[in-house]
């Protein structure tokens, strides 16, 4: 929301006086002078003008889970246990999943409450790196590599997949990183080369890697690194810059 219409519209003043108490010096973004009326205020950032609060600044989490098998990736659910559930009460109602896993599926989970933040994170447009580490059915065939490189069609969307990488670890084992993250992708991909997964574990998100100390059920906060090296992520955060992030 634009800074002129947060102070009209919580201040109980014109348009035109918001902007002249802008233009004055007497109005602070998280702590800062500010006098672009236009200035463009997340809910991450408080704004005082004088010494009264005119909007506070609403803590913002970013979270890394080590997901454990068993669990869904939802909010709630009247059957199964939910992510949710490994998370503190008091933060879980503001939280959303930013790259869900399905109940099988172990590893990497990231949860936030900025969803302009998590958007930069998932959408399949972004062509941002995930990596797993997938156990199959059968002995993965010398082709799926290649296969997996020129990308797999998938009729439901009408597409075809962003080139990946698969890189073999064993008869059964690899290694594989996709730039989309469409649904069950990874799974798919399998299923389109005659195989099955068996166990698909995330290990990476970009440049956010699952600790190895994590242990499954566990969670930490995101250092301010982390929160950054999302690609446009910068400009997601630009009210927490400098702010611890927070647990």
């Amino acid at each position: 929301m634009k800074l002129s219409r947060i102070l009209s519209n919580q201040n109980g003043v014109s348009r035109q006086q918001a902007n002249r108490a802008i233009a004055s010096g007497k109005v602070r973004v998280d702590g800062e002078v500010c006098t672009d009326a236009a200035r463009e205020v997340s809910r991450f950032q408080g704004v005082v003008v004088g010494d009264k609060v005119i909007k506070r600044a609403l803590p913002a989490h970013y979270l890394m889970l080590n997901k454990p098998a068993g669990y869904l990736s939802a909010t709630r659910d009247p059957v199964h246990p939910t992510v949710m559930e490994l998370l503190p009460p008091e933060i879980r109602a503001d939280l959303h999943i930013a790259g869900r896993l399905d109940r099988a599926s172990t590893g990497l989970m990231i949860l936030t409450n900025d969803g302009t933040w998590s958007r930069c994170l998932t959408e399949p447009e972004v062509k941002l790196p995930k990596v797993y580490r997938v156990t199959t059915l059968r002995p993965i065939e010398p082709h799926t590599a290649q296969r997996f490189a020129e990308g797999i069609w998938f009729a439901y969307e009408g597409l075809t997949t962003s080139p990946a990488t698969l890189e073999r670890l064993g008869p059964n084992e690899a290694r594989v990183t996709i730039l989309e993250g469409r649904y069950h992708q990874v799974k798919r991909m399998f299923h389109a080369v005659g195989n099955q997964v068996t166990s698909l574990h995330r290990e990476r998100i970009g440049e956010i890697a699952l600790p190895r100390d994590l242990m499954p059920g566990t969670w930490r906060s995101l250092t301010t690194d982390e929160v950054r090296s999302v690609p446009a992520g910068q400009a997601a955060i630009t009210g927490n810059v400098g702010r611890p992030v927070v647990t």
